[in-house]
């Protein structure tokens, strides 16, 4: 089990500022499991917008969250070095809490399918004890300029 800082996630996916919704990896297990920290914050751009008066992190965004930590997940393994992992699909995403400026979002990412250059992956975002959101993501890895 390992973990990575903010630094040796950037190394591992393309995603900077604004885009990039993580802070630190707590726990990796190669292959089969990763556990993310989001700490969510009244400065994200988003919440200018989303909504004015009563901030709530938009669904989407916690989505991408997860398959931010499902890229890490996947592109720790030593064939993918140095590609990318594009989102294929999103399956039965489920929004359960709402999320808001001063929760500990933790992404947990359990590998469920890997062959050849697609995985499939099970995802659920907490908040304390309670799941804010759950879904099943399909990936296809590829080199960073090709064209799927």
């Amino acid at each position: 089990m390992s973990t990575l800082d903010v630094s040796e996630i950037m190394d591992l996916i393309p995603n900077r500022y604004p885009i990039l919704f993580m802070d630190k990896v707590d726990e990796l297990n190669p292959g089969e499991s990763i556990v993310v920290t989001k700490n969510v914050t009244i400065n994200e751009e988003f919440f200018q917008g989303h909504f004015p008066g009563n901030p709530v992190m938009p669904g989407v965004l916690i989505i991408e969250a997860l398959a931010q930590a499902a890229s890490i997940l996947i592109l720790k393994a030593d064939r993918y070095k140095g590609k990318t992992a594009y989102l294929g699909a999103i399956k039965e995403a489920k929004f359960r809490q709402v999320v808001r400026p001063g929760d500990v979002l933790k992404l947990h990412v359990t590998m469920e399918k890997q062959r050849d250059n697609m995985g499939t992956v099970s995802c659920k975002a907490m908040v304390e004890d309670k799941v804010a959101c759950s879904a099943g993501l399909t990936f296809i890895v590829a080199d960073a300029k090709s064209k799927l």
